[in-house]
């Protein structure tokens, strides 16, 4: 079986990307490589991190990546996670399959810490089941 490749793009590789990249690591088979990149670098988001732990998985030796790094890279799959990769998204010369959903970005949610961090697990739970319906829809 030939490795699959699939690239989650967002804006920043902060938050949404980063928790799609750990979940689909986390359902994927062994055969299946994802990576996540932005259209821009903001570092790994304390706040993602906090809530993927909350779930058991550690992305906190994740890092932040620019869609630039992957250039030659062949993916299988192109997955955007915001509206904004989607505009902003460079043409990738790859018969990559490109899929779109637009999570609300927990980071710019206004609150209090309880409601900030309510808000990241409200976002957390719905990447989580899209990641794992993915892979199962897909055979990964």
């Amino acid at each position: 079986m030939t490795e699959k490749k699939i690239l989650v793009l967002c804006t920043g590789n902060s938050c949404r990307s980063q928790i799609a990249e750990a979940y689909l690591r986390h359902f994927a088979t062994a055969n299946t490589k994802v990576y996540s990149a932005g259209v821009e670098t903001h570092g790994v988001n304390p706040r993602a991190i906090a809530t993927m732990l909350a779930d058991g998985i550690d992305i906190s030796d994740h890092t932040s990546n620019n869609i630039d790094e992957y250039r030659n890279i062949n993916f299988d799959y192109v997955i955007t996670v915001c509206d904004n990769a989607k505009e902003r998204c460079p043409f990738f010369p790859t018969n990559a399959k490109k899929f779109h959903h637009n999570f609300p970005d927990p980071a710019k949610y206004s609150g209090t810490e309880d409601e900030i961090k309510n808000e990241f697990s409200r976002v957390r739970e719905l990447i989580k089941t899209y990641c794992k319906d993915f892979v199962k829809e897909n055979k990964l």
